[in-house]
């Protein structure tokens, strides 16, 4: 397990480590990146020299990427507010939708459930159409909303909210009826408290897909300026190596603090959620 975290952690201690390097000791490593070079005794020009030690440390590369590449912060509040609204709504919403599926009784509720989850199993390019059809003739396109809108009623924290809830002991539920208190009362004032590692684990995980999302804003946004952070990444060209380092490193920090605050959280979610039938 050691043996494996190390491996899987050390594309971001690359990452990080040749964010401190100059844009020139960059460019001498990796500067034969893509080229088929030969040295003069005739063997092959290697590709790339995967430093982790800076031979001097510098701050030179954020400094470009705040002060010279103004774009980079226009992104990242761009993305700061179309993740926000979905991660708020899609909880509010998930949570309030599984504790209909899953604590109140009517005719055709299992039904419902399931046709609602298919729409999850369905790989994302199948809906792109749909919702770009719907959001085209609602008037949205090229607008935040055209994300915000689909990613807050979308199915996942549904499906993992219920499978938090079910667990939970349907007698709490007649008690609180017993005392008067009807069911917006019980959602809010002992559902949400009880759900609270749940809540936890899904706020990390939509953070996490919906920070890195391309396609989406590729396909909904035309204006660059109204893109989020994930599509300017993916754009930074060969010329740029040393603001990609820098750039990634910042473009990670939210989502490390993020896991770090509510990492106990996280752990306890998924593994309740995870044994529920």
């Amino acid at each position: 397990m050691g043996v494996i975290a190390l491996i899987l952690i050390s594309p971001i201690v690359v990452t990080f480590t040749n964010s401190l390097m100059t844009e020139l000791e960059i460019e001498i490593n990796y500067g034969l990146i893509g080229q088929m070079n030969e040295t003069t005794d005739g063997s092959p020009a290697p590709f790339a020299n995967l430093k982790l030690i800076p031979d001097k440390v510098s701050l030179s590369q954020y400094g470009k990427v705040f002060l010279d590449n103004p774009k980079y912060l226009t992104m990242f509040w761009n993305s700061v507010f179309i993740v926000v609204p979905i991660i708020a709504g899609q909880t509010l919403v998930a949570a309030l939708a599984a504790y209909a599926f899953s604590k109140l009784k009517f005719r055709g509720r299992d039904s419902l459930f399931l046709i609602y989850v298919l729409t999850m199993l369905m790989p994302f390019q199948v809906t792109l159409v749909p919702n770009y059809i719907m959001v085209d003739k609602l008037g949205l396109l090229n607008s935040s909303a055209a994300i915000i809108l689909p990613g807050i009623f979308a199915a996942f924290g549904v499906f993992m909210l219920r499978q938090f809830m079910l667990d939970i002991p349907y007698a709490y539920i007649e008690a609180a009826k017993m005392d008067g208190a009807g069911h917006l009362r019980i959602f809010f004032t002992m559902m949400v408290p009880m759900i609270k590692p749940g809540l936890a684990a899904l706020v990390i995980l939509l953070f996490v897909d919906y920070w890195n999302m391309v396609e989406q804003p590729l396909v909904f946004l035309d204006d660059p300026f109204k893109q989020p952070l994930s599509v300017f990444l993916s754009r930074i060209n060969d010329g740029e190596r040393g603001i990609a380092f820098a750039a990634s490193i910042l473009y990670m920090t939210p989502m490390v603090l993020l896991f770090l605050y509510a990492e106990s959280y996280f752990i306890e979610g998924i593994q309740l959620s995870g044994i529920k039938g």
